[in-house]
């Protein structure tokens, strides 16, 4: 089925975000609930972009993790990408240099206070990309869109259904032959003892997030056909994972 595509924004967003041109849809109730410590307060922004804290919440991994998925992206980056939801740190603006000159970089978020967060650190390096404020489990792109589709980090915070939407809806703007970049965590192995400490934190900040144990990611992609080929990949003694899907 085809969606409408946004019109609205028409010109790149270079380190500075209209609120304005945003719909009226609410937050949802999912995030202000359970994340907005984390993405809806101002101070957020202030805490989690340091790069000792986005670090020390992925165990020393954050470096490692962005760079495996730039890797994956290439460079340099032709025709047009989408990241579904913002994400604290470098990773952005590092892909957006990624760019040639006529490629695209969209990146979408449903809170405005993430995007105006990332027009700032955009600055120079968002000649190249379009923000727009949308909800990842109801894209409001045409089919077969984009070459490459990234979600960093995003499954584990969506309820099941909405996960099951988001994922969906990420492989329904991808182009065929174009790629789903997945990377989120994963059950590690029997040894490692974040296995044992991991479901604490997750009962306590990240109530979706156990969903993802012993469950592959492609679970949550609603497909009418199947995958031209999957790649996964773990790190960190298998706490973490990056499954590359190609329509």
């Amino acid at each position: 089925m085809q969606k409408n595509a946004v019109q609205r924004i028409a010109e790149p967003i270079i380190g500075a975000y209209d609120e304005k041109s945003l719909p009226a849809e609410a937050v949802p109730d999912y995030l202000e609930e359970n994340y907005w410590w984390a993405y809806l307060h101002p101070k957020s922004m202030r805490f989690f972009e340091q790069q000792w804290v986005i670090n020390s919440i992925l165990w020393g991994n954050y470096a490692r993790l962005r760079d495996a998925t730039l890797d994956e992206m290439g460079s340099p980056i032709s025709g047009r990408t989408l990241q579904v939801a913002c994400v604290y740190g470098n990773l952005t603006p590092k892909l957006a240099r990624r760019h040639r000159a006529d490629a695209r970089l969209d990146v979408v978020d449903v809170a405005p206070i993430q995007l105006e967060n990332l027009s700032r650190k955009l600055n120079g390096d968002g000649n190249r990309v379009f923000l727009d404020r949308q909800d990842a489990s109801s894209l409001d792109f045409n089919d077969a869109s984009f070459d490459q589709v990234l979600m960093f980090f995003l499954l584990h915070e969506l309820p099941r259904e909405t996960r099951i939407c988001a994922a969906t809806e990420a492989l329904r703007v991808l182009k065929p032959g174009g790629k789903l970049i997945l990377v989120d965590y994963h059950q590690p192995i029997w040894q490692h003892p974040h296995r044992y400490l991991m479901p604490l934190v997750f009962k306590t900040l990240e109530p979706f997030a156990l969903d993802l144990w012993g469950t592959e990611l492609t679970h949550w992609i609603k497909a009418d056909k199947p995958f031209g080929s999957i790649k996964k990949k773990i790190y960190f003694g298998g706490l973490y994972q990056k499954v590359v899907i190609e329509k």
